[in-house]
């Protein structure tokens, strides 16, 4: 779909998303497909409405005798077009600066180019929200390889910014999505999990299937043992002097609840909920959400 080379999105991952499927229909209905394609490429030709021209189109798309008629631009839609809309939502709060030797921050924006991609070439739209505890840019969704740039321009000057607040982000983009689709945060989560999905609960309400991609650095998991030292909280500037031998249980225990509050929220409110470790591949992501 494209030959320009991107930070997130390189030749390699490229060729690698080939074997991937972006399925609209298993999303529209809670799912994110990785299977393998199929040997059948191509468009169907099977003439299925019109639907009006939105910004963000490709305007390759519009019929233009019905233009001629009707002087309204119009796509024609097929069998195979769902006119799903993907939203994805991309924490850049300061805490997402942490990791070595990439970042929580770094390995996200990979996921989310490769996700932006595979919805594109699918013929899909997709729009990009970077927060932290708002809503710093908010790209419309698009369909066009110009969108695709912008989307990769966007995740290539991004920082981490001022501190988490996942809830407060939700609830501001909300008014701005008009259509549902299907609703993707990459987070590491570091927010009250009852505020995040009182934050879900409009989404969810209006019909949108929501996915929760919990990034963590394995640092943060197992907490390393290495004896006194100095914690600095990355968004409060906070320092506090501890020995991790002694803290190392109650840190591993509050982490856990943490994670299965989230997961238990989740599963309460038909979210799906995965937990990514950097030190991972973002590949296993896409088979995470296989229907």
């Amino acid at each position: 779909m494209t030959t320009a080379r991107f930070k997130f999105l390189r030749p390699e991952d490229i060729r690698q998303l080939q074997s991937y499927e972006f399925a609209p229909k298993a999303l529209v209905e809670g799912y994110l497909s990785g299977r393998h394609r199929s040997h059948v490429q191509g468009t169907s030709t099977e003439f299925r409405d019109y639907r009006q021209y939105v910004p963000g189109d490709d305007p390759s798309l519009v019929d233009w005798r019905v233009f001629a008629r009707t002087d309204r631009y119009y796509l024609r839609t097929y069998n195979q077009e769902t006119n799903m809309n993907g939203y994805i939502f991309l924490d850049s709060s300061h805490s997402m600066g942490f990791g070595e030797p990439s970042t929580k921050l770094e390995y996200a924006s990979f996921f989310a180019a490769s996700l932006c991609y595979l919805i594109l070439r699918s013929l899909d739209r997709v729009s990009l929200h970077v927060f932290d505890e708002d809503i710093r840019d908010f790209i419309p969704p698009g369909s066009t390889q110009r969108h695709l740039q912008n989307l990769m321009h966007v995740l290539e000057r991004n920082q981490p910014g001022r501190k988490t607040s996942v809830a407060n982000a939700l609830r501001r983009a909300f008014p701005l999505l008009n259509q549902r689709g299907v609703l993707v945060v990459i987070s590491d989560f570091f927010d009250n999990a009852a505020e995040i999905f009182s934050a879900l609960n409009p989404y969810l309400h209006r019909g949108f299937s929501v996915y929760l991609c919990h990034v963590l650095a394995p640092e943060e998991l197992e907490l390393p043992d290495r004896g006194l030292v100095t914690f600095r909280d990355m968004e409060t500037q906070r320092r506090v002097v501890a020995h991790t031998g002694s803290l190392r249980p109650h840190y591993r225990e509050a982490i856990r609840s943490h994670i299965k509050a989230l997961r238990e929220l989740a599963m309460r409110r038909h979210v799906d909920y995965v937990v990514a470790r950097t030190d991972a591949s973002f590949y296993h992501l896409f088979d995470r959400f296989t229907s």
